[in-house]
Formats: C-alpha cells, sequence, structure tokens
C-alpha cells in the first residue's frame, strides 16, 4: 500500500486535461514550423545549386574598361567635331607657377644647356645635335602628301644621319646649313598662318635656340595639320553622323561586359 507521500508525487507528475490540451497544441505548432523549416532549406538548395548562383562573377579586366572608355570617347569626339563648327585643337600650355610647368622648364633649360655645351666643346661635339635632326627630318616627311615624292627624296637626301656623321668625324658638318634648309623646308609645308613664325626663325642667330624654336613651330604645324584634317573630315561626319553613333554604339553594347552596364541597385 503505497505511502500518502507517493500518491502526492504520481499525481503532480501525471498531466491534467488543460496540459494534455497545450502540449498537444505546442506539438502541433512546433511540426508546422519543422516543415516551414524544411521547405525553406529545401528552397534555398535548389537556389544555390542553380548555375547562375554557382557560377563566379566575372572579373572585368583594365583592357575592357578602356577599350569601353576609348569607343565613348570617339564617338563624342566624332559628335563634337560633326555639330560644331568652330572645333579646333588647341595646345595647351602648363600654368608658369605650377609644379608640372616648372619642372618642364627646368627639365628642358637642361637639355638644351647641354646641347650648347656640346657644339661649343674644342672639338664639339655633335651626336645629339645630329639624333635632332634625324627626328626633325621624320616630321617633316609626315607633313607630306602621297604625291611629294621629289620633296620627300630631297628630305631624306639632305638629313641623312649617316652621312651628317661622317661630316662630322671629319669635321666637315655644317649645322647651321642643315637648320637653314630645314627652315627653308618648313616654310613650304607650313600653313600661312605660321609665316611670320618662318620669318622669326630665320632671324635667329643662334643656333641652339634655331633648334630650339624649330621644334616650338614643327609642334604647331602638327597642329594645324591636324586641325585641317578635322576641317576636311566634317562634310563626310554629318553626312555618316546618325549611322556612325547607330554603329558605334551598337560596338559598345557588345564589347562592354554586362557587369559594367548595370548599376548596383540592379546587381
Amino acid at each position: 500500500m503505497p505511502f500518502n507521500g507517493e500518491k502526492q508525487c504520481v499525481g503532480e507528475d501525471q498531466p491534467s486535461d488543460s496540459d494534455s490540451s497545450r502540449f498537444s497544441e505546442s506539438m502541433a505548432s512546433l511540426s508546422d514550423y519543422e516543415c516551414s523549416r524544411q521547405s525553406f532549406t529545401s528552397d534555398s538548395s535548389s537556389k544555390s545549386s542553380s548555375p547562375a548562383s554557382t557560377s563566379p562573377p566575372r572579373v572585368v579586366t583594365f583592357d575592357e574598361v578602356m577599350a569601353a572608355a576609348r569607343n565613348l570617347s570617339n564617338m563624342t569626339l566624332a559628335h563634337e567635331i560633326a555639330v560644331n563648327e568652330n572645333f579646333q585643337l588647341k595646345q595647351e600650355a602648363l600654368p608658369e607657377n605650377s609644379l608640372a610647368g616648372r619642372v618642364k622648364h627646368i627639365v628642358h633649360q637642361a637639355f638644351w644647356d647641354v646641347l650648347a655645351s656640346e657644339l661649343n666643346a674644342d672639338p664639339p661635339e655633335f651626336e645629339h645635335a645630329i639624333k635632332l635632326f634625324e627626328e626633325i627630318r621624320e616630321i617633316l616627311l609626315s607633313f607630306l602628301t602621297p604625291g611629294g615624292n621629289r620633296l620627300c627624296n630631297q628630305i631624306c637626301e639632305v638629313l641623312d644621319t649617316d652621312l651628317i656623321r661622317q661630316q662630322a668625324e671629319h669635321g666637315a658638318v655644317d649645322i647651321q646649313g642643315l637648320a637653314n634648309y630645314v627652315i627653308s623646308t618648313m616654310g613650304k609645308l607650313c600653313a600661312p598662318v605660321r609665316d611670320n613664325d618662318i620669318r622669326e626663325l630665320r632671324a635667329t642667330g643662334n643656333i641652339v635656340e634655331v633648334l630650339r624654336q624649330i621644334f616650338h613651330v614643327l609642334d604647331l604645324m602638327k597642329m594645324d595639320m591636324a586641325n585641317f584634317t578635322i576641317m576636311s573630315l566634317r562634310p563626310h561626319l554629318q553626312r555618316q553622323l546618325v549611322e556612325y553613333e547607330r554603329t558605334k554604339f551598337q560596338e559598345i553594347l557588345e564589347e562592354t561586359p554586362r557587369r559594367m552596364l548595370l548599376s548596383p541597385i540592379h546587381r
């Protein structure tokens, strides 16, 4: 016969009807939660195993970025040339008080000072001067049209660096005479706007300063040639602008990686 204490203990362990009801509801809720979690896990697993999510993000290379930038820049430039009658290339000078301007001036001055010391040496050294005439020859040849064979041959003959070097070895090179020929040829090839610059070159007596100013005027002539080319191409660009921009834009879309075209929101 059990003790009263044991009865009391057993009575406490047995759940009442209300406790059983709450326990059943709790188990039902837990069952629903497990089913929901399994469903979510199944969905997530199927999504993570899809090819789109498992493939690594495509890395955009620097060359692709630069290619896209060049395409956009070319299209923008062509549009500006076609619609802006006053569009011209201009030579921009660095501000004199800027660090870059001062460094450029110091470096250039040092180069011409070295050239002056070499030409004034006893005996003179002509190697750097010969290299300058070689560069001048290539610039002059770049100004010639396909039909300028006679002048092309003359420039190559007079500014033959191998011949000039041989003359220098025997002390027979005429640097001033070569500079005068270059100035005369520049006068034949330059635009009328540069006639005054050519006259100033002829009036300059110091050979180092002459060479220095020759390169300055050649840079101006390059700009003139570029602007003349732009002016010649403008009517053609105006006729073909719509088709050109449509084609170019399609090329940009095809060559530019899709990742570059999507904004962060869409990604």
